[in-house]
C-alpha cells in the first residue's frame, strides 16, 4: 500500500461521502487514478464498506461502556454468538491480560446499560464482568 493509498483511506475515514473529484483535488491526483485506487482497495479487501459518523450532539444522548469479561475455560465459542445477539454490543475484542474479552456497549440510559451488563453477566460461560462507563472521547480517528 502506497502513501497515497494511506492518505486516501485517512480522508475517507474523516468523511466517507467525499466525492471522487474532491478526493482527487485533496490528493493531487486525477479522478480516474483515485477511482482506480478505490476499486483496487475494495477488490483487495482493504476497504470493505463505508460508514456513518454520528454527530456529537446525538452521541451525547448515548451511554457507552467498556465491559471487560472473564470467561470460563473453553467458553469463548459458546459465549461469542450470545454476545453478538445483544444489539447493544457494538464491538467485541479478544484481549490479553486479566480479562478475555472487552465489549463496547451502547445504551440510551444508565438503567438500560445496567440491564445489558446484567444480561452479559448471566450468559453461561461468563464468570465475571467489570465495566467502565465512557465519559468522553478525546480522540476519534
Amino acid at each position: 500500500m502506497s502513501e497515497k493509498d494511506r492518505e486516501l483511506i485517512s480522508l475517507l475515514s474523516e468523511n466517507a461521502r467525499l466525492s471522487t473529484a474532491m478526493l482527487a483535488r485533496k490528493l493531487n491526483l486525477s479522478r480516474t487514478t483515485v477511482q482506480a485506487r478505490l476499486e483496487r482497495l475494495e477488490r483487495d479487501g482493504v476497504i470493505t464498506g463505508y460508514g456513518v459518523r454520528l454527530s456529537d450532539e446525538f452521541q451525547r444522548g448515548i451511554v457507552r461502556a467498556h465491559v471487560m469479561i472473564t470467561l470460563a475455560p473453553k467458553a469463548l465459542a459458546r459465549v461469542t454468538p450470545q454476545l453478538e445477539a445483544i444489539r447493544a454490543v457494538g464491538q467485541l475484542h479478544s484481549v490479553s491480560g486479566g480479562f478475555d474479552l472487552i465489549a463496547v456497549v451502547s445504551a440510551g440510559s444508565i438503567q438500560e446499560l445496567d440491564l445489558i451488563i446484567d444480561r452479559i453477566g448471566d450468559i453461561d460461560g461468563v464468570e465475571r464482568t467489570q465495566s467502565s462507563i465512557i465519559l468522553s472521547t478525546r480522540i476519534d480517528r
